[in-house]
């Protein structure tokens, strides 16, 4: 109801509605059975029922049809195998995933926050396990997509949560937080994942080169699809930007050491401190059997400022070189006085490092205004209260010094000009504003590049004018066949979570090549892991529950050690989140149950605005029972059994995916004793009975009891 038509339908749901149409034409008793059975079979994959056998038993129909049908019947069987000819990847998904990502399909309709995770997770799922205190469940569904909880419950972006329908009533459910605290608490009790259980060795080798998010995704899945997989990095450790990118107090370095472990459990091999170009080459790898290749090196390299005097001192180092000299133990001060140029989370970062390596004054230099700046405000936040200081609006024009030491950073003053085409508003210098910044240190971070060492030997492989590799989008696979590349080598520089989901596509797509199967010709869609039982919870709990508060370590630690800044939630606080889900993954917000409640049955007892935008009001679950007559309209017009009514001897309860709307006691038949619903629904259906007899007794009566009594009613009472 609140959400506009896909702009692409489904293929199943097109499909089944033209060959209901042709139905109606065919007279042909034989030739109508199969194109019933047909129906059927369609019905099952877009619900949800249906087995990997379904595909081959609907070609086998449709074939049938064809061979010995009336004309009527043989377009019937034509206009499958033609579907099938050019879609059959949309059946096959909907039947592997039980998801449908154009929402046409009711029931395989994917919960917002599932279809905005860069890796496809199964949120809905993972939070419920989380409420119910199932936590190793809950990773094992997690690491279905995801081979890294614990590090994207630390410093994932959490795209989820921008979407999360609960933010349309209060604050959207802390699926971040709540990734992080299910993922140490296994770690702490079991000590470790229980890792899947791997295919059989399929005798094939692949090369990874780049052990950073990407290129650990897809050593994972490979491994578990069981090939022999090898991964190459010029860095002494595993674990890419997400080892020498990211500070330790976001990411502690046991936390991507335990993870990557757990890679290691099933065979991966690693050859570290090797770098593509001077140790080895892409025809290196091929001599030694590798049948694949993926390269996943990342965005390592830094943009120049291009201000005279950047390349005059040596205390101008780029954002990256710091944070990985510091990630690996280097612990020198920069400086006394540093600016960081930029005002993305890399910037952030270096900031509130230097604060933690005791630098006097560390001051970010942005030359649009706060309200521009691509960092997280939650990291913007933390930053201010560990003392960085900001200067907005404010562009470098050079860097001053003498002696080899930098002792001023020249700067001029902007303002921000109207938006151009794209919505960005450019920084336009006031004239006559220079002035001086006293600094020791100008740290620059105003993006990443990829540096392609060892990569220019190959004339075949294409790149884009952005400096990054072309690739199909879909399967990965670049000009050179057999060499696939994934995350920021292909992407520009991007998050941990967009580079996990690269990586996983990237292993599907091998794994293909390898077996040679067709590459895939659309992106993969999120896969359905569960459909779990609701979370019961009463009305009033639903709405007063409130998303917890993060812990944070004391300023005066932060400020002065590496220690993690976030220190989780409680385990009665996780639980208690869990609980504020909507369950999206069932409901769909179509708005039915709202519609017939208020149009139909002219009540206008559900104030849910999260379903409705057309018609505004504050959503109050626990206001249902101010209004509600307990009819059951609303749950027998749901298509996803989201709105349910259940009946004891007693009551009538009335629940939207396990949030209870409504309680009221059964009235029964003053003759026989069956239940005729609440009081105020029985007496609302009486006075909708126009012209009832005056002869009637006054009596709750049942229908087959009413019938008995007066003949007159027998058309006219409803069915209680």
């Amino acid at each position: 109801m609140n959400d506009k038509a896909p702009s692409i339908r489904c293929e199943v749901t097109l499909t089944r509605a033209e060959v209901e149409n042709l139905l109606e034409r065919i007279s042909h008793p034989r030739c109508r059975m199969f194109v019933e059975e047909i129906l059927t079979l369609l019905d099952d994959i877009s619900w949800g029922r249906a087995k990997p056998n379904h595909m081959d038993t609907l070609k086998g129909l449709a074939k049938t049809i064809v061979n010995e049908g009336d004309d009527e019947c043989i377009q019937v069987g034509r206009k499958v195998l033609e579907v099938l000819s050019q879609s059959e990847e949309v059946f096959t998904s909907h039947i592997e995933t039980k998801n449908c990502p154009t929402a046409d399909c009711s029931r395989l309709t994917p919960a917002p926050c599932q279809m905005a995770c860069p890796a496809g997770l199964d949120i809905p799922s993972y939070v419920t396990l989380i409420g119910m205190g199932c936590d190793e469940e809950a990773i094992e569904i997690i690491r279905e997509d995801n081979p890294f909880p614990w590090v994207c419950g630390l410093v994932c972006t959490h795209p989820c949560e921008v979407v999360c329908v609960r933010g349309k009533i209060d604050t959207p459910i802390a699926i971040k937080n709540l990734k992080g605290f299910a993922a140490e608490r296994v770690i702490a009790k079991v000590g470790g994942y229980k890792n899947p259980k791997k295919a059989p060795p399929k005798g094939k080798k692949v090369a990874i080169i780049g052990a950073g998010p990407a290129g650990l995704t897809a050593a994972y899945y490979l491994a578990l699809k069981g090939y022999g997989v090898t991964v190459i990095d010029a860095l002494p450790v595993a674990g890419g930007m997400m080892m020498v990118g990211i500070p330790r107090y976001r990411l502690p370095r046991e936390v991507i050491d335990r993870e990557v472990d757990m890679i290691r459990e099933l065979g991966v091999e690693f050859k570290l401190n090797t770098r593509l170009g001077r140790d080895l080459t892409i025809e290196n790898l091929k001599d030694q059997g590798f049948e694949a290749i993926l390269i996943a090196i990342g965005a390592h390299g830094s943009y120049k400022l291009n201000i005279p005097g950047e390349d005059d001192f040596p205390q101008v180092i780029s954002a990256i070189d710091f944070l990985r000299k510091v990630s690996l133990e280097d612990r020198t001060k920069p400086g006394g006085s540093v600016a960081v140029i930029g005002g993305g989370n890399v910037a952030i970062d270096a900031a509130r490092t230097c604060i933690r390596l005791g630098c006097s004054k560390v001051t970010i230099v942005y030359r649009r205004s706060r309200a521009e700046m691509p960092a997280h405000e939650e990291e913007v936040l933390q930053a201010e209260e560990e003392g960085v200081e900001f200067l907005f609006l404010t562009i470098p024009l050079s860097i001053q010094g003498r002696n080899g030491r930098v002792e001023n950073l020249r700067c001029l003053r902007a303002i921000l000009g109207p938006p151009d085409e794209r919505g960005k508003r450019k920084p336009i210098p006031v004239e006559g504003s220079e002035y001086d910044l006293p600094v020791d240190c100008v740290i620059t971070a105003i993006g990443q590049v990829v540096e392609p060492n060892g990569l220019t030997e190959l004339p075949d492989l294409k790149w884009s004018h952005r400096g990054t590799i072309q690739v199909n989008t879909v399967t990965m696979e670049t000009s050179i066949k057999g060499v696939f590349a994934a995350g920021d080598v292909v992407t520009g520089p991007a998050t941990v979570i967009e580079a996990i989901g690269a990586g996983k596509r990237a292993a599907d797509a091998i794994d293909r090549y390898l077996q040679g199967l067709p590459l895939p010709k659309r992106p993969p869609v999120p896969v359905r892991r569960r459909q779990l039982p609701f979370l019961e919870v009463t009305a009033i709990q639903k709405m007063h529950l409130q998303r917890p508060r993060m812990h944070f370590l004391d300023y005066d630690q932060r400020k002065t050690t590496f220690q993690q800044v976030e220190l989780g939630y409680s385990e009665e606080e996780a639980r208690r989140e869990a609980y504020r889900c909507l369950r999206c993954d069932v409901c769909k917000r179509c708005g039915k149950c709202v519609e017939v409640c208020r149009d139909r049955m002219k009540i206008d007892a559900l104030p849910l605005s999260y379903f409705d935008f057309y018609h505004p009001v504050q959503t109050d679950f626990s206001k249902v029972a101010e209004k509600c007559i307990l009819c059951g309209s609303c749950a027998y017009n749901c298509p996803n059994d989201a709105m349910q009514v259940k009946e004891t001897e007693a009551e009538r309860v009335l629940s939207i995916c396990g949030t209870e709307l409504n309680r009221l006691r059964l009235e029964h038949c003053d003759e026989c004793g069956t239940p005729i619903g609440p009081e105020v629904y029985y007496n609302f259906m009486l006075n909708r009975i126009k012209d009832l007899p005056k002869s009637i007794p006054v009596a709750k009566l049942c229908a087959g009891c009413a019938r008995k009594k007066s003949v007159e009613l027998q058309d006219a009472l409803p069915i209680l």
